[in-house]
């Protein structure tokens, strides 16, 4: 009698209050509701976009930023983003904000980073203000050594080790197209966060519909892929070559195997439990490009006075050999002449 009273035809707080309810009910809650997506370029614009399409499809309270500049920015806050995929084109993805300043943005909860290794520094050191121990970073960007550069530069937040594969490029300013790749995270443990609970990451990539493998040791999945884009962007880049040249040529695959196998004694001090016949498995993926492909490290290289990741495909390889004793003769060698040129 109570509630039929107040829920008669007379409007009462009581209605309000069941109305109330029932909208938060048809919103989706995550406990990760502020997530920045820091460099909105092809990985970025990919994951960030299915993830900010979905917070305005289901009216999640969750809010999604930004972080990008020049003419794509520009594009993004005056029309959204506009994603391409192999499953659909022209997806509009508005975050709750897109801006170059990441003061500008709330304290996070989650951070997709996805710039190039060259702006981890500056990336990192400007999330700071924004970020706490709880804050959890998920680096999706080339390199074995991505999770130790970031921890040298913060202390904060949880680092989870991360490596991706996708296809995907700027199109054109305000426009990202995703062509082939398996388009899924690989991620893990942060080594010194084991209790660290990933479910909540999970419903949210769940929902944003993106593909993932959740692994304890996440290394495994980043050293294979360092195994193959290693060798191949340092040769392609050094030689002016294409995947499919490298592929016919004898001579530059013994550079190719030559570089593997000094990266996979590496992996031997380190600790990573690859496969016996990971050299010539990551010299087999040359085999699954187009004969014209580019890597996207040689393209860069191309471009005089621009900057290029030479240092996390070369200068990591070197480093590390120094500090395990394994020699890197043909690494240096390739290395050097890609700085020469």
């Amino acid at each position: 009698m109570h509630n039929k009273k107040h829920c008669g035809s007379t409007a009462s707080h009581y209605d309000i209050e069941c109305s109330s309810n029932l909208f938060r009910s048809l919103i989706q809650e995550f406990s990760m509701k502020h997530i920045c997506i820091y460099g909105v370029g092809g990985v970025g614009g990919y994951f960030g976009g299915k993830i900010a399409r979905m917070t305005t499809d289901t009216n999640a309270d969750a809010k999604v930023f930004f972080i990008a500049r020049g003419d794509h920015l520009k594009e993004i806050k005056k029309n959204g983003l506009i994603l391409n995929t192999d499953d659909e084109s022209g997806i509009i993805c508005k975050p709750a904000l897109a801006t170059e300043n990441v003061s500008d943005v709330p304290k996070i909860d989650l951070c997709l980073l996805c710039v190039k290794s060259y702006d981890i520094n500056n990336a990192v050191v400007s999330l700071s203000s924004v970020i706490d121990d709880n804050t959890v970073i998920i680096p999706l960007l080339n390199g074995v050594d991505v999770t130790e550069r970031i921890k040298s530069i913060t202390t904060k937040g949880i680092v989870l080790p991360a490596c991706v594969y996708v296809g995907t490029h700027i199109e054109k300013p305000g426009m990202v197209t995703q062509k082939g790749g398996s388009c899924t995270i690989f991620f893990g443990h942060d080594p010194v966060e084991k209790n660290f609970d990933p479910q909540p990451i999970f419903q949210l990539f769940d929902k944003s519909n993106i593909k993932y493998k959740w692994s304890d040791n996440p290394y495994i999945a980043i050293w294979e892929k360092f195994m193959f884009i290693s060798p191949f962007g340092l040769v392609t880049a050094a030689f002016n070559k294409t995947i499919g040249e490298v592929m016919q040529s004898q001579e530059l695959i013994s550079y190719i195997r030559s570089i593997a196998k000094e990266l996979s004694q590496i992996a031997i001090k380190k600790n990573i439990p690859l496969p016996d016949n990971i050299v010539e498995l990551s010299i087999s993926k040359g085999n699954n490009f187009p004969f014209e492909t580019r890597t996207s490290f040689q393209r860069d290289v191309e471009q005089t006075g621009k900057n290029n990741e030479h240092d996390l495909f070369g200068g990591t390889v070197i480093r590390y050999g120094k500090q395990f004793g394994i020699p890197t003769p043909v690494t240096e060698q390739i290395y050097s002449k890609i700085k020469k040129n």
